[in-house]
């Protein structure tokens, strides 16, 4: 059983229909867990955004939900009236997105101990000590410690369950692509109401077999807008596919760099 805070910790967030509280990871996590205790609130203006799209979506699908910061505020704000679906591969987060699920009496969540992919089989999930929403299932030559896991196609498992999907999250730490390749089915679907909160982080696609190009592929068929979401300014930068590829080629100079950021895609 992982080890946790001692008591679960109350959201700062006033659009909730309810109080939330999350159990978290004890001090070795020194990033999502450290940022909500300090702070109550992850990712403040990603929060912001994803908020105000909740709004008029009926079906969430959080991949990458680590302790289900993300699952638990769908959840909340769906009030039980519509779809959330939570992939997690790590056991020890998954562990914790369940007790949390539980606290809050949201037990309407569909969630999933597993990774997705675009198939279906058995990986490994590579460990980070100091933060556990940076497990990655590549190698990255430091020598982290490695679990297997289970891989799913996204497609194949939400088919039998929803036609379509109204806003997406992933943060995977390099297997976005995959994850949207899996997807695509639903995704082509769901037309223009479909909004997409992404990590786009060129080094860790690469490592993971892919690459931001590639992602970028998947993303621009889908013929949707695309923004930067400037989390200092908190601010929405809309830029086109030619200027993310530009930035990608420009990072990717260096194949240590392992600049990132996130992108918002859909109006």
């Amino acid at each position: 059983m992982t080890n946790t805070d001692k008591t679960p910790h109350l959201l700062a967030l006033k659009q909730l229909n309810k109080p939330i509280k999350l159990w978290l990871h004890d001090e070795r996590d020194q990033h999502v867990s450290k940022c909500i205790a300090e702070t109550g609130i992850w990712e403040a203006y990603e929060t912001e955004l994803f908020i105000d799209r909740l709004t008029a979506a009926t079906v969430f699908v959080d991949v990458g939900a680590n302790i289900g910061y993300y699952t638990a505020i769908a959840a909340d704000q769906f009030a039980g009236s519509g779809h959330v679906f939570a992939f997690e591969p790590d056991p020890d987060n998954f562990q914790l997105l369940n007790k949390n699920l539980q606290e809050n009496d949201l037990l309407h969540v569909d969630a999933v101990n597993a990774a997705l992919s675009d198939q279906r089989g058995e990986g490994h999930l590579f460990l980070n000590t100091s933060n556990f929403g940076d497990h990655q299932i590549y190698d990255d030559g430091t020598g982290r410690n490695s679990r297997p896991i289970k891989l799913i196609n996204g497609a194949d498992y939400l088919n039998h369950k929803v036609n379509h999907i109204d806003l997406l999250k992933i943060d995977t730490q390099g297997a976005e692509f995959h994850v949207v390749a899996g997807l695509m089915p639903l995704l082509q679907a769901s037309g223009d109401k479909l909004s997409m909160i992404v990590e786009f982080w060129p080094y860790g696609l690469r490592r993971a077999g892919a690459s931001a190009h590639l992602l970028l592929d998947l993303l621009s068929s889908l013929d949707l807008p695309f923004s930067i979401i400037d989390h200092q300014g908190h601010a929405l930068l809309s830029c086109s596919e030619q200027q993310l590829r530009e930035w990608v080629d420009m990072v990717e100079e260096d194949r240590e760099d392992e600049g990132f950021m996130n992108i918002l895609i859909g109006r």
